[in-house]
This record gives C-alpha cells, structure tokens and sequence, in this order.
C-alpha cells in the first residue's frame, strides 16, 4: 500500500477489526519510511454475474429485476412485499452458484420455481409472459404440470 503522505510502499499493520457489520475489514496502517499513520479497507470483492439472453446478448444480472418480476405476477395477490424481496434475494443467491454466466432461461425457471411455493396464480402469471402462451390450452398444460408437482406423494402401504 502507498503511504498518502509521502508515497513510500513499505507499512506495517498496527491494528486490524471488522467494518461494516463484517462486510469489511478496517486496517490501521503507518509508514515506515515516514511514520505517518492512515486507513485502509479490506472489501471481498464479488464477479460480476452476467446473463446471456435469448438475443444474444449479455447483460449484468439485476436482482432488482426479479424483484419487479414477482411483484407483478403477484399484483393483487395476498403476498407480502417482505416474502418477494426475500425470494428475489434467494433466488439470486441460488444463481450466483451456477457460475458467473447464466442464460435467461436459468433465472426464469429459478422464479417459477420459487413462484410455485409462494403462489400458485403469481406462479400461472409469470409463465404465460415467461412461456409465451398463446391460448387457453397453454394454461391448461402448465395447470396440470402445477398440480402434478405440487400434489402430495401417496404412499402404497400395500406390499
């Protein structure tokens, strides 16, 4: 690290703690060549997150994006706005363990499915727009693609 007062690189770390409820760490630092004293930060660094769409583009992913995502399919729904930000913040976690691309696809199937547990009409909103449906009979699959994965498992007890 450059010394601010006299540009030397040569320090010592006369103390270290944790910053920003330990999103940080804060280094207190002093010159060896000067003896002047200064701040440093210690901050992880995230990879950006990139999503590569159907056009062809890339683009850096958004969470904010899935949030008014959900909030829209869920317009009018009894659904919390704590529940739809603790779901965009769950599904860009998810997301950020696929890697540092991912395709539009990806993040759309991660909505639906996070959708299915919240709310099944939110969940039938999002897939006519993410899907693209056409016409009734598209709402009839996907109703019966969402009731065969939500319903149950039955157990035969019989051997």
């Amino acid at each position: 690290m450059r010394c601010p007062a006299c540009a030397h690189l040569d320090d010592k770390v006369v103390d270290s703690r944790q910053s920003d409820d330990g999103d940080a760490i804060r280094r207190r630092r002093e010159c060896l060549a000067c003896g002047a004293r200064f701040t440093t930060f210690e901050r992880l660094e995230l990879v950006p997150l990139m999503v590569l769409k159907r056009s062809g583009d890339r683009v850096p992913f958004e969470q904010a994006k899935i949030t008014e995502g959900i909030a829209a399919a869920a317009k009018g729904r009894p659904i919390e706005e704590d529940v739809i930000e603790q779901a965009a913040a769950s599904i860009a976690e998810e997301l950020r363990l696929l890697g540092p691309e991912l395709t539009s696809e990806q993040v759309g199937f991660a909505v639906l499915e996070h959708l299915r547990e919240i709310d099944h009409v939110a969940y039938m909103r999002f897939a006519s727009v993410y899907k693209g449906f056409d016409d009734a009979a598209d709402f009839q699959r996907e109703i019966t693609l969402l009731t065969k994965a939500t319903e149950p498992k039955r157990h035969d007890s019989r051997a």
